[in-house]
């Protein structure tokens, strides 16, 4: 009985190891998140798959005024002493410059032209 019971007991003890030891070495993957079959993707956001249509297929790019109005709105409600400075256009984001009351860079800020979505660069 008792040389029975040591062989489940490390039985039980290896496979713990065993499945304890996979997880820390493949890692959570962020797909996961949403179940299975779920649209998950980095970071947890929605990914849109394939080429179907959906609300951003349809949407017209973000203009440089609007990426403007997006940042300077979102400024405003954190530190009204700041303002918006230079906005550049970097690819598939425009770049705004953050600027304090000296006219000192503060922070990047990124404006994704697809979306709009709010990014920080530095």
């Amino acid at each position: 009985m008792k040389k029975n019971f040591k062989k489940l007991a490390f039985g039980i003890l290896g496979l713990a190891i065993f499945g304890f030891g996979y997880l820390m070495f493949t890692g959570h993957q962020p797909a996961e998140a949403c179940g299975w079959g779920g649209s998950g993707g980095q970071g947890y956001v929605p990914q849109q798959r394939g080429n179907q249509m959906g609300p951003l297929a349809s949407k017209p790019a973000v203009t440089q005024e609007q990426a403007f109005d997006i940042v300077s709105n979102h400024i405003r409600k954190l530190n009204p002493d700041l303002r918006v400075g230079q906005i550049n256009d970097a690819g598939n984001f425009y770049e705004a410059e953050v600027l304090s009351k000296d006219n000192e860079v503060v922070q990047l800020i990124g404006v994704d032209k697809l979306s709009g979505r709010l990014m920080l660069i530095n």
